[in-house]
């Protein structure tokens, strides 16, 4: 029989699944108390500010308890599931004290034979994080000391003052926290802790911040609690901005008021362009793969970048530096349920052109899956967004932060154009490009512009350039 103790219990602490995230919200739980799992096993899907991502446990056990309920945003490092991982069944919260204690039994604390030692270091998933500490302290019996006061009767003996002597303290608060606080107004020595062992939440900081409320008269019959601001919800509907389109018009506002954008353009004949597309469906060697006209304006921009490498750059301002990268990451803007994401193709620029097909369409798939990882939305270098699939005819995109050009792609329309000396129906476009104007200049701009114009216009250059 297993007897199941302390030492037994894993908690799962929220990780770090993208590059200094500090939070998280869980969207589902797979998994409920009770339920075996297995290391690798997924338990639960959350979104973060960049993706929602699938977390697996990183052992076996048995699920003893959730923390936290579905739609509860989490700070990383906070524990939010316990595993049994001695194998017994999940155990309650609190097991009944014995009814008596023998009086020749003394409280004691454990001696160091009884210390449990110190346990091996668990696997740790790759960008979890690495445990502090390999070992766990075992509690303590008997009467508790809190820290509040531990700490006010030695520092009020090592000022002079005796043990009883009131000390000021700092506010309990995690640094996400303290970072709210700031940015609120709020002076966390005012603000009343909800949280465990006195600390300072999030929702502490909001109600701290909310200005106060006017007590209404007591009624015999008390109305419904209303909500904290009032508004016509027949006539407006309101969508809390978090996660993905959060951290969207968080980039997007710091690119337009950091990088100086300008934006060309240029009306292009594709007719040849469209009768390439309608070959490589035929040709075997694309049998399977998703070819459309992105296809061939992704390969025409990475042939201009390669005739043009100063505009695949990025502006260090703390270096006061020009970067160019010796390398393509070609991000590829997409909608989503969960808001605008631009997953990119790591080293497009080494790719032939059925690896590139395969590519895109393995990025466009995982994207409408809602299944987009933090690391395929880091490190783009160029940005293509296809607003033409909206029947639009162009636009001025706003650069990615990081990044020093992104090429907009109009609807593809049968308008009359001169072609050969008489006026004929042909497929157009407009094509629009902005790019950092403190690292690209204006010839450059229009040399890269005109490069994936010309190939367009004439899809065998794919060939004589690349």
């Amino acid at each position: 029989m297993t007897t199941m103790t302390e030492g037994s219990v894993r908690e799962f602490k929220m990780p770090d699944v993208g590059e200094g995230l500090t939070e998280a919200e869980i969207l589902k739980w797979y998994v409920q108390p009770g339920d075996k799992v297995t290391d690798g096993q997924v338990v639960c899907e959350v979104e973060t500010a960049k993706a929602a991502v699938e977390l697996p446990i990183p052992y076996d056990g048995v699920v003893r308890e959730l923390h936290f309920s579905e739609g509860t945003t989490v700070d990383v490092g906070t524990p939010i599931i316990a595993v049994d991982v001695s194998g017994g069944a999940p155990a309650p919260a609190q097991a009944p004290a014995p009814a008596e204690q023998p009086a020749e039994q003394p409280t004691e604390q454990p001696t160091e034979k009884e210390q449990p030692k110190p346990e091996g270091r668990q696997p740790v998933l790759v960008g979890y994080g690495v445990s502090t500490s390999s070992t766990r302290r075992r509690p303590r019996k008997g009467p508790q000391i809190p820290v509040q006061e531990a700490s006010s009767a030695i520092q009020g003996e090592l000022n002079g003052h005796g043990a009883g002597a009131p000390v000021e303290q700092r506010p309990l608060a995690k640094p996400p926290v303290r970072k709210l606080a700031k940015d609120l107004g709020v002076d966390l020595a005012t603000v009343t802790p909800t949280g465990p062992d006195g600390v300072i939440t999030r929702e502490d900081v909001h109600a701290a911040a909310a200005p106060p409320k006017t007590p209404e008269p007591v009624t015999e019959a008390p109305a419904a609690a209303a909500p904290s601001v009032a508004y016509d919800t027949a006539r407006e509907t309101r969508i809390p901005i978090k996660g993905v389109r959060k951290a969207t018009a968080a980039a997007m506002v710091g690119s337009a008021f950091t990088a100086p954008h300008v934006t060309e353009f240029v009306t292009v004949d594709v007719t040849r362009t469209m009768k390439l597309v309608e070959e490589l469906k035929q040709d075997p060697e694309f049998a399977g793969l998703r070819v459309n006209p992105l296809l061939l304006i992704a390969k025409a921009l990475l042939v201009a970048i390669r005739r043009n490498p100063d505009i695949n750059a990025s502006w260090d301002e703390a270096a006061q530096e020009i970067v160019v990268k010796h390398y393509v990451n070609l991000g590829i803007a997409a909608a989503t349920p969960r808001g605008l994401i631009v997953p990119n193709i790591k080293d497009a620029h080494a790719k032939t052109l059925p690896q590139l097909a395969e590519s895109l369409g393995d990025l466009v798939a995982t994207a409408r899956e809602g299944k987009t990882s933090p690391g395929a939305m880091q490190g783009g270098t160029v940005t293509i967004t296809n607003v033409g699939v909206f029947g639009v005819d162009t636009g001025t995109p706003i650069l990615n932060p990081g990044e020093s050009a992104i090429l907009a792609v109009g609807a593809i329309k049968l308008q009359p154009w001169v072609h050969k000396g008489k006026v004929k129906p042909r497929q157009v476009t407009t094509l629009a490009l902005s790019f950092d104007h403190r690292l690209v200049d204006g010839e450059l701009g229009s040399k890269v512009l005109a490069d994936v114009a010309a190939i367009l216009e004439q899809p065998k250059r794919l060939i004589t350039w690349a």
